[in-house]
Formats: C-alpha cells, sequence, structure tokens
C-alpha cells in the first residue's frame, strides 16, 4: 500500500507541478500546518517502529521495510500536501484516502499485537502514537473548509470544494436540499456546478485536437494502405478521456470486489449459525457488521463513480455539440444540401444526448466479466464441477445476446432515420405554419407527418418484439442457470457423480450469487443496447463531421482597405463557380437561381455539368455603388453568394479587403430584441444607433411598437412585416460600420415612400453609405441613373459592365432591358388611361409617360418618383416624438416570447393515469397482474428450495423419486416464470408502448397544427420542437421502461420485506422507522428533484433555439465573421444545461446515497436478529431471508430511482399534454351546408370589422366596412403598420372578429408567456374595445360559421414570402393528391414554368429541397402562382406577390393573372404603387381604419388624400 501511495503521490506533484498553477488566494494556516506536523510526526514514529525491526535479531523483513516505505510515503505526502494548498481549494483526495487506510492498518495491526496470544516481542509505543497522530491530523484534513477564506473567495462551485467524503456522501448537496425544502429552486441556486475543466470550450479544445490528429494519422495510414476506412470518432472521444475514464475503471473493479465479499460472509455466517456453540456471538456480530461495511463500501463507492461517470458524458456531449455547431458554420454548399436544419439539429438534440450516460454502460464491459469470473470461481468453490453446467447454460445464451445486438442495431438505424425524417417535415411545417394555415394545407401534412411516424413506429414494436424474446437472458437467466446447475448438482453433483448434498450454505449462498448474476448478465442488454446507441450515434455524428467544407481560400478575406485609395475592395478575376462540388458527377440545383427563367434556350440540355457563374471578371472600387441587374434566374444572387464565399470556386481569383456586411433577400432576424438585432453585438453608440434608426426609416415603426426598440421581434421577426424585417436587416448592416456592403434585393419588400427614404438617407450617393462600397442586387430600374457601375448578369456570366449612359450607348443587353421595361411601362400606362376613362369620364389631365417610340434613352423615372427632393414627412414628424420616448425602457408588451414557463409542484398521478389512458387501462391491468404472478413463482422457487432442503434431511437421499418430483416443480416454477415475463416485455413494449406513443405524438400533432396563429407568433420554434424531439422520445422509450422497471422492483421489494418479517417477527419493530425513512427521503427528493428536472428541460429550449436560428442565418454569420460569438452563446447555453443537468444528476446521487445506506440498515438489522436469535431460528429460513435482503439495496435504490426518473420523464409528457390542453382555432369543418360551387360570384363584403391579433391587445382593424364586388379587382394600399396584411389575415380567419365567440374560445393568454403586438401595430384609444367586431361575408355567407380548411382552401393566394416545402413539385401543387398530371402541368405552363420542370431529372416527381432552397425566389413565386391557378376559386389574394423578380417576370405574371383570373375578385396588397393603378377600386388604410376607398382616378383628382401623396411619392404623377 505504501509503495502504491509513494508513486500515486509523486505523480500528483508532477502534475500539480507541470500542469496546473497557483490559485492565487493563500493558504489555511490552521488546516495547513497541523496537518504537515502529523505527517511529519508520523513518519518519525513509524521509522521509529522500523528502526526496533531492524534491531531485532530475527526480525521480519517484511515488517521492517514496510514501515520505512510507510514513513517515506507519509514525507511524500507533506510535500503533496504543500502543492495542494497552494493549487487547489479542498482537501486532496489522495491524502485523505491514505489517512483512512493508515489508521484502519494501524488499528488493526495494533489489535493483533495486543493480542495476548499473538506474541509480540516488540514496543508498540511508536504504533500508539502514529495511530493517534494521524487521527488527529485527519479530523483536520477532514474538517470543512466553506468558511475558510480560501473557499469563500473562489468561484469554484460546491463540487470543487468538497472533501472525498463529502462527495463519497453528497454531503456537499445538502444545502441544495435544504433550499428545496423551503422554498422552490431557481437555476440561481445552482449554479457553479459545472467545474470549469468540463465546460463546452474545455471540452471542444480537447476533443478538436484529439479529432484533428486522429483524422491526420489516418490520411497517412490511408496513403500508405489505400484502404478505404475513416477513423473512429468513439474512440476518439473514449481516448480523450482516458484521465478521467481510468479511474472510473479501476473504481468499477473496487466495487465488483466489495460486493462479492458478501456472499464469502453469508457463507461463514450460515456455517455459525448451524454450529454457534462452537463459537462466541461476538464472532457472529462481527460478522454482521462486516457485511454491514462491505455493502456500505460499494454502495458509497458505486454512487460516487456513478457521478464520476455522469460528469465525464457530460463532458463528452458538451464537446460534440460544440463540434457539431462549429461543422454547421463551415459546411459547404454540396453538404448544406445532404444536411437539413432538421437533421442537423438531430445530432445535437438525439445522437449527441447519448453520451449522458453512455460511460455508464460502456464501463460494464470490465465491470461484467469480472463480476461473472468472480460468481463462477465461488460457486466452483460451493458446487464444484457442477457449476459448468451453468456457465455452458450461460455460454448457450451469448450467440442469442450477438444476434440481439445485430439485429438492435438494424432497427435502431432504420428508427433513427425515420425520426429524422420526421423531425425535418416537423421542423418545416412548424417554421411555415402561416403558409400552411392560409393554403388549408393542415390535413395533408397532418396525414404526411402520421405516415412518416407510423414507420417510426413500426421499427420500435420490432425492438419491443425482440426485447420480449430476449428478457429470457435479461431477466430469467439466473433462473434459468440457477435450475439446471441445482439439477445437475442434485443429480450427480458429489463424489464419483454421486447425488449432491444440498445444504443452507450451499443453495442460498450459491442463490445470492445467481441473484447477483442477474445484475450483470441483466446489464448485458442495457449494455448492449446504450453501446449500440451510442456507436449507431456516434456513426452518425462522424458521417456529418467528414463532411465537406467550405474552402477559406476560395475568397482571400483581408480586414483592412487597401493601402492604395484607389485599388479595388472586390476583385473577381477570371473566376467560375458552383453550387455543385466540382468531385460530383451531376450538377446539384442551384439553391438560389437555378436556371434562366425566362432565357431563350437555343442550345438543347446536355448532361455535361456547366458552372453557375463563368468567367466573372468584377472589381469594386472603395465608396462606388455598384448595381448587380438581370433576370430572375440568371445567377445575380448567386454572385453575392459566390463573394461571401458559400459557393465553390472552380477556378480564378477571389479576393475582399475590409469588412463586409451581408443582407440577404430573405431577412434574417435573431429572436431578440429589435436593439439588439441592430446592434448586433457591437457596442452601442448612441447617436450612430439615432443615425441608423432615421436612415432606414425605422422611427415611426420605433414609435408604433409596444416597447420602442426594447420590443422583442420573435423568432424570424414574426411580428414585423416584410419591410420592416428589411430594414432592421439593413439597420444591422448599417450599424455594423463595415467596409463593403452586399445587398441582396433589399427594396424589394418595401413601400416605394420607404424605397425613396432609404435611397436618400441610406444606400444612394448622399445616404449613410456612400463612402462605402455597395454592391446592390435589384430588379428595379429607377435608381439605376446613380449608380458608378452596372453589370448585367445573364446565363450565369457578366455580359456587361459599365455605368448607366455606357451601357445605354452600347444598345445590348442592358439597353434591350431597359427598352423593354419602358415599353412595358407604356401599355401599363395606357392600359390604365383606358380603365380610367372607361370608368370615370370626369378624369381629365391623366398624362402617360414616355409618349416618344423613337427614344433612344427610355425614361427610368417611373417606379420611385422623380422628385428627389420630396421630403418624407411622416419620418420627420415621427422622428421627434421617438427623441423623447425612452426606447430602452421595455413595456409589458414588448416581451414577444419571454422565458419558458415552469410548473411547479409534483407530477399529478393524473399524468399517469392519462398514459395508462393512451395504453389501455385493460392492457395496464393485465400487465401489472402477470407482474404479481411472476414474483409469485419468484419467490415460490427459493420456498420449494428451502422446502426440498428440509426434507432431504428428513427421508435422506435414498428417495429417487422424490428428487425428480422436486426437480420438476422447480423446472415448473421457473418455466412458468420465463414465459410471464416474456408476455409481460411484449405487452408492455410492444403493445402498450405502441398505442400510447401513437395516440400522444397524433394528439400533440394534431392540436399544435390547430393552434390559433398568435401561439406561433410568440412561442419560438425550437420550444415547439423539444415537444417533438425530446418529449416525445420520453414517451416512446423512457417512460415505459421506467413504469416496467418501478413494478419489478416494486414488487420485489414487497416481497423481501414480507419475507424477512415473516422469518423474523422482530424485524417489525424496525420497519415502520424504516418506512418513514424511505418516505422521508424520497419526499425531500422529489421535492428538489421535479424543480431541477424542468430547470434542466427549460435551458434545453434555448440550445435548440439557438441552433435552428444559426443554421437560418448561416451565410450572414460567415459573411460578417461574427462565427466566434455565436459560438461562444452556443457554448454559454451548453454549459448552463450541463450545469442544470448536473444538479439534477447530484440530487439523484443524493438519494442513491440516503436509500443506500437504510437499505444496508435493512441487511445489517436481518443478520443481527438471525445473530442474536440464533437458537430459534431455522438457518435454511435464514439463508433464504438474507439472500433477499443481499439485494434489497439495489433494489430499493432502483426503485425509488425509477420511480424519481419516472417523475422526471413524465415532466415531458406533463409539457406535451401541456400544448394538448390548449385552445384550438375554429373547426376545419362545421354543419353549415354552404352552396354549390361557393364561392360562385366572389363578392365580399367587410361589415363593421374589427380585430386584434390576441385578446388584450389593441385593435389592428377598426371599424372597416368596405364592400367588394364580384369580379373586383381592389388594390390596397398604406403605410407600413397601416393593417394591409392584417386584413387579408382577416380573411383567411388567422384572426378572429374583436370579442367574438372564436375570438375568445381560441385565446392562450393564459399559457402566452407575455404579450406584444404583432406587426408592430400600436392601436391608439379604442373606445369600443368591448363590441362586437363585425363580421365578414363572402357571397352572402358569414364566414365565421364556415369550417376553417373549407373557407381557405376556397380561397387563393399568393403570399409576400414564396414558400416550398421538401418533397416532390408534385406534393407542393396538390399535396392532396387530388388533381391528375395533365392539370398540374397546364397550370405550369400558364404560370411560364413548365419548361424549367421538364427539364429536371423526375419532372413532377422532382424532390424540392427544405425551404425550397433549390429554386430561386423568382421560381417560387411562379410555383405559388400555379397553385393558385390550380384551385378554382373566385376570389385571389396577392400578398406583394412578385416583388422578387423581375420587370418582365412581373409583367408575365400580371398579364398571366389578368387573363386567367379575369372573372375572379383579386384583392392586391402592394408596396409598389404601379402595382395598383388599373385596380378598379383602391382601399386606403391608415392605423387599421379605412381612409379612402374610391376609383384610383378619383382619388387622384384629391391632392389632399393619402393615395394621392403614396403615388405623388412613387413617382406615379
Amino acid at each position: 500500500m505504501a509503495t502504491v501511495a509513494i508513486v500515486g503521490f509523486l505523480t500528483r506533484i508532477h502534475y500539480l507541478a507541470r500542469h496546473t498553477k497557483p490559485h492565487g488566494l493563500g493558504r489555511t494556516a490552521w488546516i495547513y500546518w497541523p496537518t504537515q506536523i502529523s505527517m511529519v510526526v508520523a513518519a518519525i514514529t513509524i521509522w521509529t517502529l522500523a528502526y526496533q525491526f531492524f534491531s531485532m535479531k530475527n526480525y521480519s523483513v517484511i515488517c521492517a521495510w514496510s514501515c520505512l516505505l510507510m514513513g517515506v510515503a507519509w514525507v511524500a505526502a507533506a510535500i503533496l500536501n504543500k502543492y495542494e494548498h497552494t493549487c487547489e481549494i479542498r482537501s486532496s483526495s489522495a491524502i485523505f484516502a491514505f489517512y483512512v487506510t493508515s489508521i484502519c492498518g494501524a488499528l488493526t495491526i495494533l489489535q493483533t499485537a495486543l493480542d495476548p496470544g499473538s506474541g509480540t516481542d516488540y514496543s508498540v509505543t511508536p504504533l500508539v502514537i502514529f495511530a493517534l497522530t494521524l487521527t488527529a491530523g485527519f479530523v483536520v484534513e477532514a474538517w470543512p473548509r466553506g468558511n475558510t477564506r480560501v473557499q469563500r473567495s473562489s468561484s469554484v462551485g460546491m463540487y470543487g470544494k468538497a472533501n472525498l467524503f463529502s462527495r463519497l456522501t453528497f454531503w456537499f448537496f445538502t444545502p441544495i436540499i435544504s433550499i428545496g425544502l423551503n422554498r422552490i429552486l431557481t437555476a440561481d441556486d445552482i449554479k457553479g456546478q459545472l467545474p470549469k475543466s468540463l465546460a463546452a470550450y474545455t471540452g471542444y479544445k480537447r476533443l478538436s485536437r484529439a479529432w484533428d490528429e486522429a483524422l491526420q494519422r489516418h490520411r497517412r495510414s490511408s496513403s500508405a494502405s489505400s484502404k478505404e476506412t475513416s477513423p473512429s470518432l468513439f474512440w476518439t472521444v473514449l481516448k480523450n478521456s482516458w484521465e478521467m475514464l481510468i479511474p472510473v475503471l479501476l473504481s468499477r473493479v473496487a466495487i465488483v470486489l466489495f460486493s462479492y465479499t458478501l456472499p464469502i460472509l453469508l457463507k461463514e455466517l450460515l456455517n455459525y449459525l448451524e454450529d454457534h456453540e462452537s463459537k462466541p456471538v461476538s464472532y457472529g456480530i462481527t460478522l454482521a457488521l462486516g457485511m454491514f461495511t462491505a455493502s456500505l463500501c460499494a454502495s458509497l463507492l458505486n454512487t460516487y463513480n456513478r457521478y464520476q461517470m455522469l460528469t465525464l458524458g457530460v463532458a463528452s456531449r458538451s464537446a460534440l455539440i460544440s463540434m457539431i455547431y462549429r461543422k454547421s458554420l463551415r459546411l459547404s454548399a454540396g453538404s448544406r444540401n445532404e444536411a437539413s436544419s432538421g437533421k442537423i439539429a438531430n445530432h445535437m438534440s438525439v445522437d449527441a444526448d447519448q453520451w449522458w450516460n453512455a460511460i455508464v454502460y460502456i464501463s460494464m464491459w470490465i465491470e461484467i466479466p469480472l463480476a461473472l469470473f468472480i460468481s463462477m470461481k465461488m460457486l466452483y468453490n460451493l458446487l464444484g464441477w457442477s457449476m459448468l453446467a451453468g456457465v455452458f447454460a450461460m455460454l448457450s445464451l451469448l450467440p442469442l445476446q450477438a444476434w440481439q445486438a445485430r439485429v438492435f442495431q438494424s432497427i435502431q438505424s432504420g428508427k433513427l432515420k425515420a425520426m429524422d425524417e420526421r423531425m425535418r417535415l416537423t421542423t418545416e411545417v412548424l417554421s411555415s405554419m402561416k403558409i400552411v394555415k392560409l393554403y388549408g394545407w393542415s390535413t395533408a401534412f397532418l396525414r404526411r407527418i402520421l405516415e412518416i411516424r407510423n414507420q417510426e413506429l413500426a421499427y420500435l414494436r420490432r425492438i419491443g418484439v425482440v426485447e420480449a424474446f430476449m428478457s429470457i437472458i435479461f431477466i430469467s437467466s439466473s433462473l434459468i442457470i440457477s435450475l439446471i446447475t441445482f439439477a445437475v448438482y442434485a443429480l450427480w453433483g458429489g463424489p464419483n457423480f454421486t447425488p449432491g448434498t444440498l445444504t443452507p450454505q450451499t443453495v442460498f449462498v450459491s442463490m445470492t450469487l445467481f441473484a447477483m448474476l442477474k445484475g450483470p448478465i441483466a446489464s448485458l442488454s442495457d449494455a448492449t443496447t446504450s453501446t449500440i446507441g451510442v456507436l449507431v450515434a456516434t456513426r452518425r455524428i462522424q458521417q456529418f463531421l467528414l463532411k465537406e467544407e467550405v474552402d477559406e481560400a476560395d475568397v482571400v478575406r483581408s480586414e483592412s482597405l487597401p493601402r492604395d485609395p484607389l485599388g479595388p475592395v472586390i476583385l473577381i478575376k477570371d473566376s467560375s463557380f458552383s453550387w455543385a462540388s466540382p468531385s460530383q458527377n451531376e450538377l446539384r440545383p442551384d439553391p438560389d437561381e437555378r436556371t434562366a427563367l425566362l432565357a431563350t434556350n437555343d442550345n438543347p440540355p446536355n448532361n455535361i455539368p456547366a458552372p453557375t457563374l463563368q468567367s466573372i471578371q468584377l472589381t469594386v472600387q472603395r465608396g462606388s455603388l455598384t448595381a448587380i441587374v438581370g433576370r430572375v434566374g440568371q445567377g445575380k444572387s448567386s454572385l453575392l453568394s459566390a463573394m461571401i464565399g458559400d459557393m465553390y470556386k472552380l477556378k480564378g481569383q477571389v479576393e475582399l479587403c475590409g469588412r463586409v456586411a451581408y443582407v440577404p433577400q430573405q431577412a434574417w432576424i435573431c429572436n431578440a430584441t429589435l436593439k439588439d438585432n441592430i446592434l448586433f453585438g457591437n457596442e452601442y453608440d448612441e447617436a450612430k444607433y439615432r443615425h441608423v434608426l432615421f436612415a432606414c426609416g425605422l422611427e415611426p415603426d420605433i414609435a408604433m411598437l409596444p416597447g420602442g426598440d426594447m420590443t422583442e421581434i420573435g423568432e424570424r421577426g414574426i411580428n414585423l412585416s416584410g419591410g420592416q424585417k428589411q430594414r432592421v436587416s439593413l439597420a444591422r448592416a448599417a450599424y455594423d460600420d463595415a467596409d463593403i456592403y452586399l445587398l441582396d434585393d433589399p427594396l424589394s419588400a418595401v413601400d416605394a415612400h420607404v424605397d425613396h427614404h432609404l435611397w436618400q438617407n441610406l444606400i444612394g450617393p448622399s445616404g449613410l453609405l456612400r463612402r462605402k462600397a455597395r454592391v446592390l442586387v435589384t430588379h428595379g430600374t429607377h435608381h439605376l441613373r446613380e449608380m458608378d457601375q452596372i453589370v448585367v448578369v445573364k446565363d450565369g456570366s457578366i455580359q456587361e459592365r459599365g455605368d448607366y449612359s455606357q451601357l445605354m450607348g452600347s444598345k445590348k443587353n442592358f439597353y434591350r432591358l431597359i427598352k423593354e421595361y419602358t415599353v412595358l411601362e407604356r401599355r401599363s400606362s395606357h392600359a390604365t388611361i383606358k380603365r380610367r376613362q372607361s370608368k370615370d369620364t370626369a378624369v381629365e389631365g391623366v398624362s402617360a409617360t414616355g409618349e416618344e417610340n423613337d427614344s433612344e434613352e427610355p425614361s427610368t423615372e417611373g417606379e420611385a418618383g422623380a422628385d428627389q427632393d420630396t421630403s418624407d414627412d411622416e419620418t420627420k414628424e415621427s422622428s421627434e416624438p421617438l427623441q423623447k420616448q425612452k426606447i430602452e425602457k421595455p413595456n409589458a408588451k414588448a416581451v414577444l416570447t419571454g422565458a419558458e414557463k415552469m410548473k411547479e409542484g409534483e407530477v399529478g398521478f393524473d399524468v399517469v393515469l392519462y398514459y395508462a389512458k393512451e395504453a389501455s387501462y385493460r392492457i395496464t391491468a393485465t400487465i401489472v397482474f402477470l407482474f404479481l404472478l411472476a414474483q409469485g413463482c419468484l419467490v415460490s422457487t427459493s420456498l420449494w428450495l428451502k422446502h426440498w432442503i428440509k426434507v432431504s434431511k428428513e427421508i435422506g437421499d435414498d428417495e429417487s423419486l422424490s428428487l425428480f418430483i422436486f426437480l420438476g416443480v422447480y423446472a415448473f416454477l421457473t418455466m412458468v416464470y420465463v414465459l410471464l415475463y416474456m408476455v409481460i416485455t411484449w405487452l408492455g413494449l410492444a403493445v402498450a408502448r405502441i398505442r400510447a406513443s401513437k395516440r400522444i405524438h397524433s394528439h400533440l400533432l394534431e392540436k399544435v397544427l390547430r393552434l390559433p396563429m398568435p401561439f406561433f407568433d410568440t412561442t419560438p420554434v425550437g420550444r415547439i420542437i423539444n415537444r417533438f424531439s425530446s418529449d416525445i422520445f420520453a414517451v416512446d422509450v423512457r417512460i415505459p421502461s421506467k413504469l416496467i422497471d418501478i413494478c419489478l422492483f416494486g414488487i420485489s421489494v414487497a416481497s423481501t420485506l414480507l419475507l424477512i418479517v415473516f422469518t423474523t417477527p422482530s424485524f417489525i419493530l424496525i420497519l415502520p422507522f424504516l418506512l418513514i425513512g424511505y418516505w422521508f427521503v424520497e419526499k425531500c427528493f422529489l421535492n428538489v428533484s421535479r424543480t431541477l428536472a424542468r430547470i434542466y428541460v427549460i435551458s434545453k429550449s434555448p440550445v435548440y433555439q439557438h441552433f435552428h436560428e444559426s443554421l437560418g442565418g448561416v451565410s450572414t454569420i460567415r459573411a460578417t465573421k461574427t462565427q466566434e460569438r455565436f459560438i461562444e452563446k452556443n457554448a454559454a447555453m451548453v454549459d448552463r444545461m450541463s450545469n442544470n443537468f448536473l444538479s439534477n444528476m447530484g440530487s439523484r446521487r443524493w438519494l442513491d446515497v440516503q436509500l443506500r445506506i437504510l437499505s444496508t440498515i435493512v441487511l445489517l438489522c436481518a443478520a443481527l436478529f438471525a445473530v442474536l436469535q440464533r437458537d430459534s431460528m431455522d438457518p435454511s429460513l435464514v439463508g433464504l431471508t438474507l439472500s433477499f435482503a443481499l439485494t434489497i439495496t439495489e433494489e430499493v435504490t432502483s426503485l425509488v430511482r425509477n420511480f424519481c426518473d419516472l417523475q422526471n420523464q413524465l415532466i415531458g409528457l406533463e409539457r406535451i399534454i401541456e400544448y394538448t390542453d390548449l385552445k384550438t382555432e375554429a373547426p376545419d369543418t362545421t354543419h353549415v351546408l354552404l352552396p354549390a360551387k361557393w364561392p360562385s360570384k366572389g363578392r365580399i363584403s367587410f361589415k363593421n370589422y374589427s380585430t386584434r391579433y390576441r385578446e388584450g391587445l389593441d385593435l389592428v382593424i377598426k371599424n372597416v366596412s368596405v364592400d367588394i364586388l364580384p369580379s373586383e379587382k381592389i388594390g390596397i394600399v398604406g403605410r407600413t403598420g397601416a393593417g394591409k396584411s392584417s386584413l387579408t389575415l382577416a380573411l383567411f380567419r388567422l384572426v378572429e372578429a374583436a370579442n367574438s365567440y372564436w375570438a375568445k374560445e381560441s385565446d392562450n393568454s393564459r399559457f402566452l408567456v407575455a404579450d406584444a403586438a404583432p406587426i408592430g401595430i400600436l392601436g391608439t384609444d379604442d373606445s369600443n374595445d368591448e363590441e362586437y367586431g363585425g363580421l365578414i361575408e363572402i357571397d352572402g355567407v358569414d364566414i365565421s360559421t364556415v369550417g376553417l380548411e373549407e373557407l381557405r382552401r376556397h380561397l387563393a393566394i399568393i403570399p409576400q414570402d414564396p414558400t416550398l416545402f421538401a418533397g416532390s413539385v408534385r406534393d407542393n401543387l396538390d399535396p392532396f393528391q387530388e388533381l391528375e398530371d395533365a392539370d398540374l402541368w397546364e397550370a405550369l405552363e400558364r404560370a411560364h414554368l413548365k419548361d424549367i420542370i421538364s427539364e429536371l431529372p423526375g419532372g413532377l416527381t422532382f424532390e424540392v429541397s427544405s425551404n425550397g432552397d433549390n429554386f430561386s425566389v423568382g421560381q417560387r413565386s411562379l410555383i405559388c402562382l400555379a397553385r393558385a391557378l390550380l384551385r378554382k376559386t373566385k376570389i385571389l389574394v396577392l400578398d406583394e406577390a412578385t416583388a422578387a423578380v423581375d420587370v418582365e417576370t412581373d409583367e408575365l405574371i400580371q398579364k398571366t393573372i389578368r387573363k386567367e383570373f379575369a372573372d375572379r375578385t383579386i384583392l392586391t396588397i402592394a408596396h409598389r404603387i404601379k402595382t395598383v393603378m388599373d385596380s378598379d377600386r383602391i382601399l386606403v388604410l391608415e392605423m387599421g381604419r379605412v381612409e379612402e376607398f374610391d376609383r384610383p382616378s378619383v382619388l387622384l383628382q384629391k391632392e389632399e388624400s393619402l393615395f394621392y401623396r403614396l403615388a405623388k411619392q412613387a413617382g406615379e404623377i
């Protein structure tokens, strides 16, 4: 022992000296000096004893050298103590353990030396001094240090400050338990549980370095051997943790040794009880105390070891999550196309999560073989060669184990794939719920998701069947093995193959060993399934980590501007780019602008891959303004993507000098306050911030927001309009004060007057960014005159480049583009004049622009206002109030999503009943009844053995008939037990579990898809996804397994206690106290554990949410080089989650310790009662009782742990029920009989209609009364936030009439954490809030009486944000599969998409990627047009549907709409006033009220009208 201590101390000294730094907090003198003195004195006294030994003539060499080495060990301990006090703030575990072992050893030797019969011939005085000195030093060493200056000054958590004893008993966690008993715990109460060595960043550095080294070794070995293999991430994770893993594995060995000391002591105790007259009572008491001590040591060490394994697992999980997150920010274009957001999120939420308890089961592969070997050896000592029968029986089960492992791995892989697909589709649907509801597609997507769910459950059912069959091994194997072994021993186990003699020692010690064998054999199942699960999950992560990354060398980035002021800040030289990897044989679909949509196709398509962009030559000077123009699908957005490195560079040179800001075409908004979205991690500068707000036209919007710029704008900007989101995106870029601005058509989503304001104050030659290099992709032509450089992109190459006059003078593509636009404008203007004149002959003075047909230089000022001096009145008016308001002070409505709601108190029994109901009460009752029968069979086998022993003593061994009867009954009971457990497992896991999982998921999905839109506006998608991932996983796997374990262990513990009471009636006196102790511990734990589990579960949602958010904005993050900030935020969230997890696990380990101590007391009492009542007790009955009592420690611990785990897992089901209890929107169908072919006319009547987004908020539409005639074309205009989109939402009943029945019935305000007004609306004084909100009629039918799906499927809409879903083109056009292919092709042809779709592989079956990323925004708009064409409805809503397309495609769409929807009522929400100038009537909204509603010609005559001012700002007059 001393030699081991010396080596350990020197190793520890070396580690502290080389790898740690002094904490700088000083030393605690009253602890340091007494311990140093005690160690030195101990060394001197033990050396004195060694001198005595060496002085003796016949001295013992071993004793002398042992004393000498012990003294050396204590000198080394003194040196180590110095380093420990310098570098650590807690007691040294090594010195603490050495104190304990040295004192125990000294006392043992002293007792032997003082025994009169020992013949001691040396002085024991040095030994006494040695023991006393060490005892005094140990008291000081073990004294709590919480009040010392060193620990008070340290920020280390409670675990980091606890000594070895406190860690073994988990006493350090008691303060948290105490707080939890007095009040509800909060996250602040458990801070500091995560050691810094386990932080995500620390773990990532280590694991990433190890993985990189493994990859390099693999590349070297692969190049040498030319084998196509890959390194193992699984082994890399284990090797990376070897420093913590080795002590964990060694402690597992120690636990096994302590555990198997118990059967040896049991055998000795039974021998003593059979022959107790020859030995004193003290001997029996010593054996009982020995059993208690061995059991207690095994228990404490097991609990401590388990916590260490969990901390190791948490560190591995955190490191893997960090690697996955960082990898997701580096994926190449091809890799992003392969890995959807849902799949990547699954790697983090499911695959990496497998590691938190993986070490527990991986370590079993050390423990199980050792336990089996010791058991076999001890059985051989008891039963001789007969035990080989048991060994062969066990070996015969191993092929089944191998088969199960292989089958389980195959099924598990299939299940994970199905789960990935389900989560991908669910995530996509939840992210686009507004579109799903507008189209009335909830039922279609519900069906598709449930089909995938059924596939997943089919795999889960197969797993249940396999586990039912394998219960023969994992539940019943010990009983089967004992049957075979006892049968062989009874028949041939004696000398010369005569029948063996069954004695209490032989039977019940063997039974104890067989019962102990049940643990490692049953653990084979958990170890196998868990290890396979971890291997599969880690292999999936490994495949993801090996995916191709963006080549940083493709784009040379420099943070500084070129020294030469005239040098270019962007240089692209002879470069070609592709969205497809150069190594691929087939060209991947372009995720942005895949093909030339309207280009002439003179050459037949070929299969030779071609670059998306080719031969690009481009330079951009500092402070210049460059426009990239071209038709839809020509490669404009791709050119910006190439600049930021998102595309593959096939050849050429790309250089960017200076910091880059990127504004994507579809604005990316973070779930934070508006102010935080603009600051984007930069320091706040008041003047700069105000200037940016004004330049981006955000001051009027902020003035309307309930909390000013501190309003939380929600995930994906859900409570902002499209124009507001784009301006927030612009403001973020402007505030970043970059050198290069890449702007992807940001003006398409804003109104004309806002366009004018942004150009004048932000983007244009006189704007805020005038000294910056700006590259602007645009479909508009009205700003082109002011550009320094215009780049014309066609067919993936730059056709022309120059300023406006140069390009017009060359009369090439750009000239033709402008010419065509002018002709289209002229036609549009003439058509408008004719319509006005035919409807209102009183209109005068209306002139068309561009009347000179032979003009060489067509006008380009028709869209955005020629009057450059026109001031933005409303901006000026609103800027002053903004300065006065305190926008930094949030108001109650400013918080949109807030923290997730956390329930308090215990999980109600009603949650368990809910699960039982979903699983079927009948099946549940059957399972419980079969458990009782099975336990009865198990106890009966032991009672039968006891009876067998008793009878065999009475009748002798000559009665061979009785032997076969005894064996027959024993075999019958065993077989019944085996069959019962097979049936139980099959019913539980293949029948009840599948039924419950199917029904619970179905209820949740149906309810969520039918929740009202305000719920999705205020609930982050990550929070909802958590219900469908982690919580459903708990329902699928964890809850059913915990329920089965509770029945198993609960009935077993009850039967054991009854057996002890039956055997030893005196035990009933102690039983109440033990039960009270169990109840008190369980009560203390549950009060704390429930809260800690909820805190942990809630801390997981922000991690998922941030992950999804980052994946959505990865291009912006990379372009702006803000990866590190997002990585730090991810690491902080992961650390918070890990800290809460360890706190939760710490409470469980505290429970384990208390339960194990109580259980060992049960064992101690049973053994002591047997010793004290030895004269009146049957040794066979004592052996039976103690054999059961030895297992009660694990069984009670497992019972209470599983019960508490069930409580924690039921939180997931509770969260699901929480959603299923929410109020839904109106039903999809009603009993109202609609007229045939309704709506047949298309008349829409708003009658005194008012609405709000949620109960308690201000009205957004106020007393609107308009009557829209059949086939009338209505243009809806107004400033941002006027209520234009709200009116269409009301038509589709995404919002209900104020104070109406369904407005109140669908209100979930009690659940929503905060109220905030969506879309930036802040109402004024609503004196009639409680009045009925009116109604909307379509063809005389009140739409509030119509089912939602019936209503929405009879309306058509082309939304502002064209959304596609993963699936085929057909699925996106006709999700209900109601139409023929011919109908779909006809609609695509009329939408100008037939040629494009027909060229795609598979045509209508071509797979659309997630979010439609393999189609350009313009192409998506045309697919939405095709959807509208397929709906034979009389009403069409256009929500600025053509904002993202070029002017020619815009005209084609408008032409198609005029032709195909000529007999339909059309409502057009317009940002471009030009779009609605030829409408029959114009509806002008202001602050939710109807400001004007008349023919355009009438409104344009009134200079005081709002429409006149808007049209003037847009340059239409």
